[in-house]
């Protein structure tokens, strides 16, 4: 036992407990748990892609408006404090799904989950890898994005375990929503009982404006593309799951492989990491990335959906994580204002991708050409990065 509370008494190590629970809540539940929860919504409901899309954009919309407002020094010496009550209130929203029926209203939730959900990734970022980054421990920042993964594959074995449950007066996906509260609840107290307090001189001077260069704005246009491209698989893969084969099994085999691939890929792709550097691999994933979104709708069912998943997990942390740290690199002495503006880029695609994908699938009745833009957008993205000269950027 004491062994135990001298393990956890470290700084790193309670940075990277509390950064991957946050991330877990912040992201793969209070972002991406509409995924797995959206077909029993667009049946209980009847919701077409248009509108679901719609709903999807609107938190997409908060995560923008949650970037562009942490982009300033008003947070500076308040980081903890943010973070754990975005993550408060991130939990509440969730349990405010619930209770909506409306477009209009499950939309105003979602904004505001989104905006929510971007300041609780922003702080506790800003806390965890400032954190990793005085001890010289990469493996820090990648068990803090590897929480995603696991609140997404998580998140899937709780909606296909609720599944199986015998019906109920409550809609099964009112109880899905119900469920993500309460699990998100319990990650919310342990980042307040783990995530460390920073230094006071780390929050206590200004940040600079940003220097734009070429390569900050090729790659911040490229983070933007990325956006649209894997948002398109992100949001919809379980309902083209669902449209393949309605059994719920698949349906949580899916979300489930992507989580599972996205919790191990910070690990998976440090050896490449290695060999290429940060640059490379970034791009090395934006192309693999776009293989698995094609995939989704080009290999036979169910292998479509479930290598589809198993890519787009693999590879959307790896393209979030790495071109977040090249930004740090290329704005080293503004790198709050420059993770909150590239997520900001970052958001902007996330707007545009769901509605788009929502409307081209409502007319065309699949998610084939949406995927298929998705997949040629990510291309676009690779090529951008690469024109941009962000490649000869050296890792330390």
């Amino acid at each position: 036992m004491t062994q135990c509370t001298n393990f956890l008494s470290r700084e790193p190590v309670r940075a990277a407990l509390s950064g991957a629970v946050a991330m877990a809540v912040a992201m793969g539940i209070g972002r991406f748990f509409y995924t797995p929860v959206l077909p029993g919504m667009m049946t209980g409901l009847g919701l077409d892609a248009a509108e679901a899309g719609v709903i999807a954009a609107a938190n997409f919309a908060g995560y923008l408006l949650g970037a562009l407002l942490a982009a300033h020094g008003w947070a500076t010496g308040r980081e903890r404090p943010l973070a754990i009550g975005a993550l408060a209130a991130t939990v509440l929203l969730l349990f405010a799904m619930a209770l909506a029926s409306d477009v209009a209203v499950l939309s105003v939730i979602r904004f505001l989950a989104g905006l929510a959900s971007a300041f609780a990734m922003i702080f506790t970022s800003g806390i965890v890898l400032s954190i990793g980054l005085s001890h010289g421990d990469p493996r820090v920042q990648r068990a803090h994005f590897s929480g995603v993964g696991c609140g997404i594959a998580v998140s899937a074995v709780l909606v296909y375990v609720l599944s199986l449950v015998p019906p109920t007066a409550i809609s099964p996906w009112r109880i899905d929503w119900l469920a993500g509260g309460l699990l998100g609840a319990v990650g919310l107290a342990a980042v307040a009982l783990l995530l460390p307090r920073p230094a006071a001189q780390a929050g206590s001077r200004r940040e600079p404006s940003i220097r734009w260069t070429r390569p900050l704005v090729a790659l911040t246009a490229s983070y933007g593309l990325f956006g649209i491209g894997y948002v398109v698989t992100a949001t919809f893969i379980v309902a083209i799951a669902r449209a393949g084969a309605h059994d719920p099994l698949l349906e949580c085999l899916t979300w489930l492989v992507t989580g599972a691939a996205a919790a191990i890929s910070l690990f998976a792709w440090r050896p490449v990491e290695r060999r290429l550097g940060v640059a490379a691999t970034y791009l090395a994933a934006l192309l693999l990335e776009a293989v698995g979104v094609a995939a989704t709708v080009v290999l036979p069912f169910p292998a479509s959906a479930l290598i589809g998943g198993a890519l787009l997990g693999f590879t959307f942390m790896i393209v979030t994580a790495y071109g977040l740290q090249l930004g740090r690199r290329l704005a080293s002495d503004s790198p709050r204002q420059v993770l909150a503006l590239m997520t900001a880029a970052f958001g902007v695609g996330q707007i545009v991708g769901p509605l788009g994908a929502g409307v081209l699938a409502a007319q065309t009745g699949s998610y084939v050409l949406p995927s298929l833009v998705a997949a040629g957008i990510l291309l676009i993205a690779a090529v951008t990065v690469v024109a941009g000269g962000a490649l000869s950027i050296k890792s330390p």
